[in-house]
């Protein structure tokens, strides 16, 4: 399966990875930025101070579902737009949608479900975008 590395289009890599940056920028700081705060009981709150993790973690964690998604993409010869439609979807909801819920469930989140429905649309939307990217560049 890793053999497929060799087969797979870094430059779309690279552009639906700046596309899912570009696009978390517009959604965290723009579409959600008040309910966020309020899912995670921090309204009225200055914001925390921002850090190396903070400012290098997300993009990198973005960088890492690209790669993995150009590697399924690869693996199972997905070629089609339907197809990438498709495969974005499934990856979107039942992992990175998924796992949103499953990491809000704990007690450090005050209103994990608001949590998860204010995010879980930005993995999927970026899940699709970047299957989409990743099989019109192949």
């Amino acid at each position: 399966m890793f053999s497929v590395l060799a087969d797979i289009n870094w430059a779309a890599v690279a552009v639906a990875a700046v596309a899912s940056v570009l696009l978390a920028g517009v959604w965290f700081a723009v579409v959600i930025a008040k309910p966020y705060a309020v899912a995670l009981g921090r309204e009225g709150a200055p914001a925390p101070a921002q850090t190396a993790v903070t400012m290098a973690g997300p993009p990198v964690c973005l960088l890492v579902t690209v790669l993995t998604s150009a590697v399924l993409v690869e693996t199972l010869d997905i070629t089609g737009m339907g197809d990438a439609v498709i495969f974005g979807l499934l990856v979107g909801v039942g992992y990175l949608g998924a796992m949103t819920f499953q990491i809000a469930i704990n007690p450090n989140f005050p209103r994990p479900l608001y949590y998860g429905v204010l995010n879980a649309p930005f993995f999927v939307i970026t899940s699709v975008l970047n299957s989409v990217v990743l099989v019109a560049m192949r």
